[in-house]
């Protein structure tokens, strides 16, 4: 193991504002604390809440790193002295609080995964946000199981891509929304039943269509705005709506009485401000439940893009596009 430098370089938020305020900095290589351990970043995931960060909007939690980046895979380079589940040397994948854009990221031990052998280190530094995501708002918040019907809308982000294999792998039917045919092809191909272009269709009407009039019965929406009516309309009875994120508006004038009279339950979480030990679980529940998907090669991020660390400034110019396939990385 070579000795590990005293500076690396990093991509910090300069002010809040456009993409040109991230730049390459200096600053000092952390040092992980008694449950971490120091990754040498290999791979960076970009994801919306950075964008929402960069802008001023999305501010870290108490105690985070103030760098964007919440996702990184690597080497494990230095670990902290309770430090148990990897040791030096390790390729592990691991969700991050911030501070993944940069050339070491300090991750929590139990939080980190190892690497599945047939990913590449791009895909490995795609994956932990959303398959957590995924597998908490979906699985366990969503309660989807085999043979039931699930509604993606965005089925091409990299939460969308990583939705339609998990539900696919569980036994289960997928619809997702999308915005193009482009974006309709590539969901069908990873497997999606139905993709529906939301610039064209009803989606109401084709989810109905398409489940012979029964509805959704799990729903992860990351729009908001007026599809939380549209959402219950197209929910099956006794279905699940899970909101990720607000891309419309996070108010609505919504008629709750389909809530009552379908039984519906709308529900909700967001992953950055939850404790270690509840991203701990998620993380176990996952190498127990999903690993084995990973390591057979039938989960994958899709990814769109990459970019070296010090053009993240490009990288999240192409998410805010809109125009992505899957995941955008950065490359150390």
């Amino acid at each position: 193991m070579e000795k590990l430098p005293a500076q690396m370089t990093v991509v910090a938020i300069s002010k809040p504002g456009g993409p040109e305020v991230l730049v390459p900095e200096t600053r000092p290589v952390p040092q992980p604390g008694p449950d971490e351990i120091l990754i040498k970043v290999e791979a960076a995931g970009v994801n919306r809440p950075d964008v929402s960060q960069r802008a001023g909007s999305y501010p870290p939690p108490p105690g985070a790193s103030d760098l964007p980046g919440l996702e990184v895979a690597g080497e494990v380079v230095a670990i902290g002295s309770n430090a148990e589940k990897h040791k030096l040397g390790d390729k592990v994948m691991s969700l991050v609080a911030g501070g993944g854009y940069a050339q070491y990221c300090i991750a929590q031990d139990a939080q980190a995964m190892s690497v599945p052998p047939s990913f590449s280190i791009a895909e490995a530094g795609a994956t932990p946000e959303t398959l957590m995501t995924v597998w908490h708002n979906v699985f366990e918040r969503g309660a989807l199981k085999p043979g039931e019907t699930l509604l993606v809308h965005g089925g091409s982000s990299g939460i969308g891509t990583m939705a339609i294999q998990l539900a696919k792998a569980w036994g289960s039917k997928v619809i997702v929304t999308v915005g193009s045919q482009e974006k309709a092809d590539a969901c069908l191909k990873l497997g999606a039943d139905r993709a529906i272009n939301y610039k064209t269709e009803d989606f109401v009407a084709a989810v109905k269509a398409a489940t012979s009039g029964t509805g959704a019965n799990v729903i992860l929406d990351m729009v908001g705005g007026d599809y939380i009516e549209r959402n219950y309309e197209a929910a099956a009875v006794d279905g699940r709506i899970v909101q990720i994120a607000f891309l419309g508006s996070p108010k609505a004038t919504v008629n709750f009485t389909r809530l009552m009279v379908k039984r519906l339950t709308h529900t909700g979480s967001t992953l950055r401000p939850r404790s270690n030990a509840d991203k701990a679980a998620m993380v176990a529940a996952i190498e127990a439940k999903v690993m084995t998907f990973l390591h057979q090669g039938r989960i994958k991020p899709i990814i769109d893009s990459t970019f070296p660390l010090q053009n993240a400034a490009d990288a999240h110019r192409r998410m805010e596009t809109s125009e992505h396939i899957g995941k955008i990385v950065l490359l150390a």
